[in-house]
């Protein structure tokens, strides 16, 4: 522990502030983009896309989307995806639940590949957002479709 951790708490990062839908949407993208280890740059490109289209960033200066994007990958970088997970879904509304998931989706599937660490996080995503497995499903079966050739 170190003389920082000793004044500030071991994790100055986290708080006191929480995350709210803006993060949480982009956190468990960003969190689905690390699952297995490393981000690949199509999966980078997928999220600042997906990021950029929707209502709920439009009015997020870029000086705050970067301060956004910057705590969500310190806390990557210290605790990782689990962590940022944690602290991401509870902030995502119910009404965009399907809807990150079938973003968490598609940013698995971005650079073509799909690894064990990543079927293993959008099935525990799944269960965490509290996506119905036949809803949940579909969504892949989509995704896959949107994602062939």
């Amino acid at each position: 522990m170190s003389l920082f951790d000793d004044v500030l708490g071991e994790d100055m990062s986290l708080s006191p502030q929480a995350f709210g839908p803006q993060e949480g949407f982009a956190g468990t993208l960003l969190a689905a983009g690390a699952c297995d280890g490393h981000i690949a740059e199509e999966e980078v490109g997928s999220l600042v896309t997906t990021l950029g289209r929707m209502k709920m960033y439009s009015n997020l200066a870029g000086n705050r989307f970067g301060a956004m994007m910057d705590r969500l990958m310190g806390i990557l970088r210290r605790s990782g995806p689990e962590k940022l997970i944690e602290l991401s879904v509870p902030a995502v509304p119910p009404e965009l639940r399907e809807t990150v998931f079938a973003n968490a989706c598609d940013i698995v599937l971005a650079d073509g590949v799909v690894e064990d660490d990543e079927k293993q996080f959008i099935d525990n995503l799944m269960i965490k957002l509290e996506i119905d497995r036949a809803r949940a499903k579909t969504i892949i079966q989509v995704m896959v479709f949107k994602n062939q050739g």
